[in-house]
């Protein structure tokens, strides 16, 4: 009798507890029970996973500086017939970890690819912040470039702002954060699941001054109210794009003219024009 060919191998993401070990899933531990091979990004630390569990895995490291190369090698085991897990550190994989080219390259090859539920970090402080989560926006690791990042924080219509930041940069951010709105509500959640969990909620600048006197440790989360657009020179030069248009000037033509004028970016003028327009249209 002739064998058939092989069957294919798989590839499941399996998140992974952000601080608590108690937070994985039935289905989690089966999959990384099951798994000829799991991928992680420090093999000692998701050895302690495993070790809670009586998971006796075979572990490689998968990380930043050898997510290319190891991906191939992995997807060679996958055609293969094997079964990879990909864990991150802590929480889902690919949300600010490791992961996409994995993902992508199971997918350029037809080989499946198995998604489970999970802890993550942005969402649980989300949830925390008990800030408008209708409409938000993950942006993982905050950028350097204090432009950028003021761009960023003043950038309208995305909702509430979902964020990792680092201890050391907390206090500027919120400072930065505060000089375009000082009342701005916002909540940092740090040590999330941890034995120290603390989430503290209040103004940006009131937390600008708490943690200028209380330095904070650990890992950061920032969640940021939506940005009002009315305030700042921002607001003026929206105004008076929606009184160009309102008059009779087409949209870009009005953004580009204000822009001229005010320094104003017209293609952020054109975002809230359009933006505030098609949430108006929404609550007609």
């Amino acid at each position: 009798m002739v064998p058939g060919p092989r069957r294919m191998g798989k590839l499941v993401v399996c998140p992974t507890p952000i601080g608590n070990l108690e937070d994985i899933t039935e289905r989690a531990l089966r999959e990384l029970a099951e798994a000829d091979l799991i991928a992680c990004e420090d093999t000692r630390h998701t050895g302690v996973l495993l070790e809670r569990y009586g998971i006796a895995g075979r572990l490689v490291s998968y990380h930043d500086h050898n997510e290319r190369a190891r991906a191939r090698e992995l997807m060679r085991r996958m055609r293969a017939g094997d079964t990879v897990a990909l864990v991150s550190d802590a929480g889902t994989p690919l949300i600010a970890d490791p992961g996409f080219e994995l993902v992508r390259a199971c997918l350029a090859a037809e080989v499946p690819v198995e998604v489970l539920p999970g802890p993550c970090a942005a969402v649980t402080a989300l949830v925390a912040s008990a800030l408008p989560m209708e409409r938000f926006t993950f942006v993982g690791f905050l950028p350097r470039a204090r432009g950028e990042l003021t761009r960023l924080l003043g950038e309208p219509g995305v909702g509430s702002l979902v964020a990792y930041e680092s201890p050391r940069r907390l206090v500027a951010t919120l400072t930065l954060a505060s000089e375009r709105q000082r009342d701005r509500r916002a909540a940092v959640c740090r040590e999330l699941t941890k034995i120290h969990e603390e989430v503290r909620r209040g103004t940006v600048h009131e937390l600008a001054e708490h943690y200028r006197e209380h330095p904070p440790r650990g890992e950061l989360v920032l969640v940021l109210a939506p940005a009002d657009p009315g305030s700042g020179a921002e607001h003026a030069a929206l105004s008076a794009v929606r009184e160009l248009v309102e008059s009779g000037a087409r949209p870009r033509a009005a953004a580009a003219a204000v822009a001229r004028l005010t320094g104003v970016a017209a293609n952020e003028l054109y975002r809230g024009l359009t933006t505030r327009g098609s949430d108006a249209a929404g609550r007609q």
